[in-house]
Parts: structure tokens; C-alpha cells; sequence
């Protein structure tokens, strides 16, 4: 993807600035500054409008720490006297005592709590007539101290940030506390400064904030701002639906009519074409007409002219929108303007060089040059990323056209430019990666290499880098790939930069699960998930704010007053969160940052022997696999891109089971793909490499998370000796007996990632007191004594599912076979009105069990195509508000401590939408297999899940004989050695070899992991 942020354009560095960095900016002159140099991120925001400021000579900041949705202190800088300013009503306060702050002799502190508890603490040192001040929640103390040194000293002070933190790190969500902490007009700012340093998802979080804040107030021309500036973030992040609704919304609210929103508008769409690959329609969207700029307002308002586009112009003229796009806060609306028609000239050469125009595109870059440089004499400072831009856009034309000293010099002032201007940025991560490339295509592969690595060990301090990166690494992984063989940190190298790139959600609900229950179960660990629960509610009430104010209502109606309730609401949840988040701060396991990444030794110390980790990563097409054992690992390029996996899956599972005509059909299986697909992955790691190998870690990637890796085919001997004996008239193709799969000598787990399997893995087993939870076969509504009273939903949304689906409940033969074979002391069913979905979420006792087991229908795709996907698992119908499923949101708001949850249901291993995945509460993640209700098993305290892939069989008692083949296994059996003994059974079986009746259940989590315990 073309990084194309905000003003993406710019003259030539050596005509325009000096490439020598500036001397560092005072802080005092900055809207905002990061606390500390390690640990957690905190920043101070500026916050003008705080009550305590009297006069221009005062400054105050809002402090936001990362997993707090709220400030959780300021910094302050008051002329005189401004201790009585500092007074805390309603806390007990202690005595003025000395305090030690690094640096800072003299300073002061005040203990205080309030009434319900909550510490808060006040340090303030005094120097020249100032009062300088950091007060907030104690639990954040270390953030205190740092501040405030660092604004006595006007510069950053070095210093580890030791605060609660509970998520595995989402910079999205902390760029949401952080917009919320500043004004209108320092969010503003923030937000292109965002968009500059290429951190999309960061950039996006502000605008959208901003919108909220809009609405239903009389702003349009800042309104369509920000919705033209979301647009773009949608786009760079390849959310191309959402950020033409964006950019149409913009339109519709008249961003075209505005001087500089119309010129926002146009080039945005363009680039918008752009990244999806479009430059003939960029290049018709540039053609767009854009209002003009009155370039003499300026002396028609000394004359007291306010003609209407005047009035306009002058509104645009304030404070706030000087700052637009980051640039000089002196530009004019005009010279803004000649800053956006040059970057069209810099789209428009991006579009050419598409189109392999390159001489063209050379001649729009130079314009664009010289446009920019026309402002101000090319010496608005603020626009180094712009010009770092144009330089690499240059540099590739160059050596498109042969010119590649001209190229290599242009890219490399390129990112000179931005390690002066924007250091520690994804746009400087971006910018060093296409000069790293261009080493890699002009034969300096040593010196690609080395810098790709370092890119990749500072991706992980940079936020935002995996959107911005996810195109640029492809160079670097075929470079690993092709030295494998020689090189033995290859390997290793490719393992770190498969860490990079976004992984199902899932993995991040692992690291938070494993954070919880770092050491045990225990009144910390409890307060944990008070605090993460609480975060998921703040998430969905933002979800509230966000649809009420899409409406954009007007003030002084039903619909602005339900807005403004739920602003409050929002306001409150965020207090409540950010207080448990301080509390939390007193047990010293959780102000520890677990890393975000595993180096590839560390992966190799947690395998044990006999146990092998296969590592699939698709790179835009191209797809990388690295393998692992505890005495050795190898790195390689896989001979089939992206969408030929994905053709392979597809047909794969097709002739497993499909819909056809409303009827689930089963086909011969496609035992030749799949024996392909299995040469495909692992022949070119060697073809013993699975020799020996008795468990199987396998991360998959893209169509690979759909398919069980099991049904893989391992030996060609087998396919050949089916293929015979099927030849004759009378042969049973759907008898697959003796054919090798990769799943009859081995266990299997698929992880989703490396980090959280090892977290997982170190994680002690449930502390539950009874064995076993088994769940199923919903009473049915026809039949169902309440039917007739309040039990049922009245079925008149045409989204919800069709009575019916509750008449053909799952026998719950497997579950009672488990409770026989544990024993009534250890183990409860629970069946008929019983397994109610109020009944089950008001159940205080699900900790207690360590196994829990569902058998009965997922419903995880939706009832029509034009309704949303929302998975549940069937209940019974029960009491009020009961619609008898058991839905993401409400699994994830269970509270479990369970080793194992199956789930003997249709389907279960699928995904959750984005949009069903937020209203539960997170974040991030969704659309990804996996993040259904796997996910919201793991969020709600599973260790690890056995999940279906696809609708589960009766025929035969299949599903019954492989679950009952579980809890026929000794305790202490590892789980995946059960299922693998289970599933052999039914492999050697002609009526149930075809894999539809063995395959379909993965280990999510870790297969070695005991199902029962000892």
C-alpha cells in the first residue's frame, strides 16, 4: 500500500531544508510529550482549558497511561502562588512531607484518599515563581514523578514507567484516552500527527472521537474535516467500504463547498483509488473542481469587506484549523491551499508511476517540488514528512527509469529526513524499508538484510507498525529465505519478522488470560478481570456514543439528550476503570510489561522433546514457513502463494461437507490435494522433517486457520494404494482406510501465535474443584411447559433465528457418558430447562468446574445473508429477556477457571464479525477464524478449547465415540493424545475413515495439557 497520509507531498530536501536535525523543542512549546523512556506508555496532553490555569503564563496537561480509559492525573506549571489552586475537595489529606523525586531537590508530596477509598497523591516543587505540580492516583506514581521532572527541566526526563497494565497493548485504544484527554483543537493536531508518522489505527481512533464530539453541534466545516481525514485512515488500514461511506458522508455535509475540506476531500479519494490499486481512477477523482481561496482576505478584512466566502475563510482562520495538517500554525487559508493542490501533483505522479508513465510521473513530482517549495520559500518546516515522501516516490521512478544512483540518493534523503523529523515512527520504519528493498533489488543484499533486521527490532516500540509495515517486509522474508540454507540466523531472523504482522484476536486474548493467572488464582488475579471486564464495558458504551452520534442529532432534541446521557455514562465507566486500573498498581506482577514478542531460542526452550513448531506467514502473496524442533530450525519460501492456499482449503473442505440445497452433503474426499497440500507445506523443510515428531505445534495463516492440519496426507504410498483399490466397479470411495494422515502418528495444536502459546503454556491448570461441566440438549419450545407464557421470543425480527432451529436438540448421550465415567462427586449435567442461557449466565459456580463440555448446535454463521453473523451456542429458552442462545457477548462474560471447554457444536472454530466482536466489549480483533467463540471461551477464563471446523456428525456416533474417547483416557492423559487415539479409532473404521467424522475438532491452546487431572 502507498503510505498516503495526510498532505503526502513535498519539494526536495536540499532545496527547501537542512537535512541536520534541529535542536530538541522545548516541551513547553508542545501539545504533547511521552513520560519516561521505558515501560508503560504514558503522555502528558495539553490540556488549555483546565480551571486551574489563570493566565497565558500557566500550563497544565492531562497524564493518559496506556489501559486506563481515563486521565489519570495532570501536570501543572502555575505562576505564583499556586498551592490553594491544587486543593483536593472531598479527599482526607495527609501532611507536607519531603519528597524524593530524581533531580528534583526540595520537592514536596501529599498523600490523600477519598471517600470511596481510592489514593491520590500531589507532588509539587517550586523554582523561579513557578509552581510545578504532578497529582493524580497513586497507583501511578512512577508516572507522577517523571512528569514532573520532566516539565521542571522543559525536556524529556529518562526513566522507567512502572503502572498496571492489564491488555497485551492495543496503541488504537490508548489513542483513544488520549484524544479524549485533549481539546478539540489539540485532538486535531494529534490526529495528522498520527496520520503523518503513518500510524494509521492510531490516527483513525482521534478522528473518530472527534466526530463524536461533533455531533449534533452546530460545526459542519470541522464536522467534514474529520470525516474526510477518517475516510483516509479507513483506506490505509484496507477498510475500503468503510472510508467510501466516510468520504460520501463528508460529501453529503459539504465538504466540497469548503476551500480546504473540498481540497481534502479530492485528494483523499484519490489516494483512496490508490491503495486499491486504481491509478486510472485516481487520476479521474484529481480532476474533481474545488472551490477557490480568496488569496487577499487578508487586506479585505483591514477594509472591512466580510463578503460571505470572507466569513468563511475567516472561520477556517482560527486557532484550531491553522493547524491543519500539522503544518506552520501561521499558514493562511490560501497557502494551505497551494500545500494541497501541490500534493495533488504528487498523487497524480503517484498514479503515473503506476501506470509505468514514469518520465510523466518524474515531471508531476518536480511540480509538486517546486509548488511546495513556492510557499513560504519552501520554509515550512512541519512538512519534512511530505518531502521525505516525495523523495522516495522519486527515487522509484528513478530507477524505473535506469537511474539508480538517482534512486539510491533519493531514498536514502528520504529517510534522513524522517529519523530528523519523525524518529520512531511508522513512517520512518516505512521509508527505511523501501530503501532496504531497493538494496535488495540492486544486488546489496548484506546490507538489505541488516537493515530489514533492524526495522523489525524497532517495529515492536513503535506504534501502529504492523498496519503500516504489513506490504513492505516481502523483499526481506525472500531474502531469508533464499540463504536459509547457509545463513543459521535466517531463521531466527524470519521468526522475529513474523511477529510483526496481526494475528487473530485471539492470541491477544491468550497473553491477557495468561497476564491474569501469571501466579495463580488469587484476590490479584481477581481484581484483574474486574479491571479487564470493566475496560470491555467502557468499549461498549463508546459503541453507544459512536452509533447515537452517527445520526449527528440536533441539539435539543430527544435524540441529542439520549447522546449526552450516554456521554456521561461513558465518562463515568471510564473513572470506574481507570481507578480499578490504580488499585491494581500495588501488586508488582502486573506493573511488569510481558514482551510482545519471542525470539526463536526462547520458542525452542519451551518445546519439548519429541515437539515441533511450524510457523506459516503469508506475505502479501507469498507464503514463508519456519520449523522449528528444540535442537534445530530451518526458514523457507513455500511454493504457493496466497490464493492458490486458499483454492486448496476451499476445495479441501468442500469435499469434506457443503450446503447444497439447504442439505449438508458429503463427498469422496479429495485425498490427492490433500496429499498435495501436505508436500506443498512441509517438502521443502525435508521429507523426514515430521520424523520423530510425536507433537505438532502448527500456527497457521490466512485460508490454513479454516482447515485442520491433521487431514493432511504425509506419504504418497497411501494415496496410490487408495487409488487402486478404488479403481474396481464396487469399491467404497468413502472408505479411506490405511491412508497416512498427518494427524494418526502425531497430535496436533494449532496456535495462534508464538507468544501466546508459551504463554499458555506456562500457565498453572485450573484451581476448580470438581472435574466436570456437561452442557446440552435444549428442551425444546414447542414442548416446553413456559412455551405458552413468557419463555419463547416472539419471532418477528427477521434476523433472529427460526423457531424450528430449537426443535432438533443434540442428544446429550456424550455428556452423561462423561459424568459416568468421572463420577456424580465430580462431575454435573445439565440438560432440558436447566440449560437455559439465563440459568447458565447467572450461575455463580462455573469457576468450580475445570472441564466444561457443550454438546449442542453453534450457530455461527446468520439465519439470512443480509443479516450480521453473531455466534451463539442453543440453549433452552428461560426467564426474562432469555432468547434461548448463549451469545459471544455472554460467553465472554462468563467467569470460568476451566483447563479444557469442548465444544461439541457445529462450526464452533469460525470467526465473529468486527461488529459482533465490539459489541462484546473488544477492541480489536474479528473476522479472523478463530475469534469466535473460541475467543470468547478464552476471554472468559479456558486455558485451551477443542473446537469444530465444520458441522459435526451424527451418522454412526461419531462425535459421540470421539468425545467419549476423551474421558476414556486416564487421567493425566495429555488431551491431544486422547482425541488422537479417539480419531484412530474412527480412521480404521470403513464407515467413518472419510475425515468429515474425525477431523473436524482442533486443540486451541496446548495439546499436551492434561484433559483430566490427576
Amino acid at each position: 500500500m502507498i503510505r498516503s497520509n495526510l498532505l503526502a507531498l513535498g519539494a526536495l530536501a536540499a532545496l527547501v531544508a537542512p537535512l541536520s536535525a534541529a535542536p530538541p523543542e522545548p516541551l513547553s512549546t508542545r501539545e504533547s510529550f511521552r513520560i519516561g523512556s521505558s515501560g508503560v506508555s504514558c503522555t502528558a496532553q495539553l490540556r488549555p482549558m483546565d480551571a486551574r490555569l489563570k493566565d497565558m503564563f500557566d500550563r497544565g496537561y492531562a497524564i493518559v497511561c496506556r489501559d486506563a480509559a481515563a486521565p489519570v492525573g495532570s501536570l501543572y506549571a502555575l505562576k505564583g502562588d499556586g498551592s490553594a489552586r491544587l486543593a483536593a475537595a472531598g479527599h482526607q489529606c495527609g501532611p507536607d512531607q519531603a519528597a524524593e523525586v530524581p533531580g528534583l531537590a526540595g520537592a514536596r508530596v501529599i498523600d490523600c484518599e477519598s471517600e470511596d477509598k481510592l489514593r491520590y497523591r500531589t507532588y509539587t516543587f517550586a523554582r523561579r515563581g513557578t509552581l510545578f505540580a504532578a497529582e493524580g492516583l497513586a497507583g501511578y506514581d512512577s508516572a507522577l514523578k517523571l512528569g514532573l521532572a520532566s516539565i521542571v527541566s522543559d525536556r524529556p526526563v529518562t526513566g522507567e514507567v512502572q503502572v498496571a497494565v492489564t491488555a497485551a497493548g492495543d496503541p488504537a485504544a490508548f489513542a483513544r484516552v488520549q484524544a479524549g484527554a485533549l481539546d478539540a483543537d489539540g485532538a486535531l493536531q494529534q490526529g495528522y500527527a498520527r496520520s503523518n508518522e503513518g500510524s494509521y489505527a492510531e490516527a483513525a481512533e482521534f478522528f473518530q472521537t472527534l466526530s463524536e464530539r461533533t455531533a449534533g453541534m452546530a460545526d459542519a466545516p470541522r464536522l467534514t474535516e474529520y470525516l474526510v481525514n477518517q475516510g483516509l485512515q479507513q483506506s490505509n488500514l484496507g477498510q475500503f467500504p468503510a472510508a467510501t461511506a466516510a468520504f460520501e458522508q463528508a460529501e453529503a455535509r459539504g465538504a466540497a463547498a469548503d476551500p480546504i475540506a473540498g481540497r481534502l476531500l479530492r485528494n483523499y479519494r484519490a489516494l483512496h483509488q490508490i491503495n486499491q490499486k486504481r491509478p486510472a481512477k485516481a487520476l479521474e477523482e484529481l480532476q474533481r473542481p474545488v472551490a477557490e481561496v480568496d488569496r487577499y482576505a487578508t487586506d479585505a478584512l483591514s477594509a472591512a469587506e466580510i463578503t460571505p466566502r470572507l466569513a468563511q475563510e475567516i472561520n477556517r482562520a482560527n486557532a484550531a484549523l491553522n493547524r491543519t495538517g500539522g503544518l506552520d500554525s501561521r499558514l493562511q487559508p490560501y497557502e494551505r491551499a497551494q500545500i494541497l493542490d501541490a500534493q495533488k501533483q504528487q498523487i497524480q505522479g503517484i498514479a503515473l508511476r503506476l501506470q509505468g508513465r514514469y518520465a510523466e510521473a518524474l515531471r508531476a513530482f518536480d511540480q509538486a517540488e517546486r509548488a511546495l517549495a513556492g510557499v513560504r520559500q519552501g520554509r515550512v518546516a512541519s512538512t519534512a514528512f511530505m518531502r521525505s515522501e516525495i523523495l522516495g516516490e522519486t527515487g522509484i521512478a528513478r530507477e524505473m527509469s535506469g537511474d539508480t544512483a538517482a534512486a539510491g540518493a533519493a531514498l536514502t534523503r528520504a529517510v534522513a529526513l524522517l529519523e530528523a523529523s519523525y524518529p520512531q515512527s511508522a513512517a520512518l520504519l516505512q521509508a527505511k524499508s523501501r530503501l532496504a528493498s531497493f538494496y535488495a533489488r540492486t544486488g546489496r543484499a548484506d546490507e538489505a538484510v541488516t537493515l530489514y533486521a533492524a526495522i523489525v527490532a524497532d517495529s515492536e516500540h513503535v506504534p501502529g507498525a504492523s498496519a503500516a509495515m504489513r506490504d513492505t517486509l516481502a523483499p526481506y522474508f525472500r531474502l531469508l529465505a533464499a540463504r536459509s540454507a547457509s545463513d543459521p540466523n535466517a531463521a531466527a531472523a524470519m521468526f522475529s519478522a513474523n511477529q510483526i504482522f496481526v494475528r487473530p484476536g485471539v492470541a491477544q486474548t491468550q497473553a491477557v488470560l495468561a497476564r491474569e493467572l501469571s501466579e495463580g488464582d488469587d484476590e490479584a488475579a481477581m481484581l484483574f478481570r474486574e479491571a479487564v471486564n470493566q475496560s470491555r464495558e467502557v468499549v461498549r458504551q463508546t459503541a453507544e456514543v459512536a452509533n447515537l452520534a452517527a445520526a449527528n442529532p440536533p441539539e435539543g432534541g430527544e435524540a441529542a439528550a439520549a447522546l449526552a446521557a450516554a456521554r456521561d455514562r461513558l465518562k463515568t465507566l471510564e473513572g470506574e476503570q481507570t481507578a480499578l486500573q490504580s488499585r491494581l498498581s500495588k501488586y508488582p506482577r502486573y506493573r511488569v510489561l510481558s514482551p510482545q514478542t519471542l525470539t526463536l531460542a526462547d520458542l525452542q526452550k519451551t518445546l519439548r522433546p519429541g515437539e515441533a513448531y511450524y510457523q506459516l506467514r503469508l506475505v502479501g502473496q507469498d507464503a514463508y514457513a519456519v520449523f522449528a524442533t528444540p535442537e534445530r530450525s530451518r526458514a523457507v519460501r513455500i511454493a504457493a502463494n496466497a490464493t492458490t492456499l486458499g483454492d486448496s482449503v476451499a476445495r479441501l473442505r468442500d469435499s469434506i461437507v457443503k450446503l447444497d440445497s439447504g442439505q449438508l452433503v458429503t463427498t469422496p474426499f479429495d485425498l490427492v490435494r490433500a496429499r498435495q497440500l501436505y508436500a506443498t507445506l512441509f517438502d521443502p523443510i525435508g521429507g523426514d522433517a515430521l520424523a520423530g515428531v510425536k507433537h505438532l505445534i502448527f500456527e497457521p495463516d490466512g485460508p490454513l486457520l479454516q482447515l485442520p492440519v491433521s487431514l493432511l496426507v504425509a506419504d504418497q504410498a497411501s494415496v496410490d494404494t487408495y487409488q487402486k483399490r478404488i479403481a474396481g466397479p464396487a469399491a467404497d470411495k468413502f472408505d479411506m482406510r490405511g491412508v497416512a494422515w498427518l494427524g494418526k502418528d502425531r497430535e496436533v495444536t494449532t496456535a495462534v501465535s508464538a507468544r501466546s502459546f508459551a504463554d499458555v503454556r506456562q500457565v498453572a491448570p485450573s484451581a476448580g474443584k470438581r472435574a466436570y461441566l456437561g452442557l446440552g440438549e435444549n428442551a425444546p419450545p414447542f414442548s416446553a411447559a413456559s412455551f405458552l407464557s413468557t419463555s419463547a421470543p416472539a419471532n418477528v425480527d427477521p434476523c433472529d433465528w427460526p423457531l424450528e432451529t430449537w426443535n432438533r436438540p443434540i442428544s446429550a448421550a456424550e455428556l452423561q457418558f462423561a459424568r459416568s465415567a468421572l463420577g456424580a462427586q465430580q462431575a454435573a449435567v445439565l440438560t432440558g430447562a436447566e440449560f437455559a442461557d439465563t440459568n447458565i449466565v447467572n450461575r455463580s459456580d462455573l469457576r468450580d468446574y475445570r472441564v466444561l463440555h457443550f454438546a449442542t448446535h453453534g450457530l455461527v454463521t446468520a439465519p439470512r445473508p443480509q443479516c450480521p453473523a453473531r455466534p451463539a451456542l442453543l440453549t433452552s429458552f428461560g426467564g426474562a429477556g432469555s432468547d434461548g442462545l448463549l451469545s459471544f457477548k455472554e460467553v465472554y462474560d462468563l467467569k470460568i477457571d476451566a483447563d479444557w471447554v469442548i465444544l461439541s457444536a457445529c462450526d464452533t472454530a469460525g470467526m465473529a464479525t468486527v461488529s459482533a466482536t465490539r459489541e462484546a466489549g473488544i477492541a480489536t480483533g474479528g473476522n479472523y477464524a478463530l475469534d469466535g467463540l473460541v475467543r470468547a471461551f478464552v476471554g472468559a477464563g479456558a486455558r485451551a478449547v477443542i473446537a469444530s471446523h465444520w458441522p459435526v456428525p451424527d451418522d454412526y456416533d461419531a462425535t459421540k465415540r470421539l468425545i467419549t474417547g476423551l474421558f476414556s483416557a486416564p487421567a493425566g492423559t495429555p488431551a491431544g493424545q486422547a482425541l488422537r487415539a479417539a480419531q484412530v479409532q474412527l480412521m480404521d473404521d470403513a464407515n467413518t475413515s472419510h475425515p468429515y467424522y474425525w477431523a473436524a475438532f482442533a486443540i486451541v491452546g496446548d495439546a499436551e495439557r492434561p484433559l483430566l487431572q490427576r
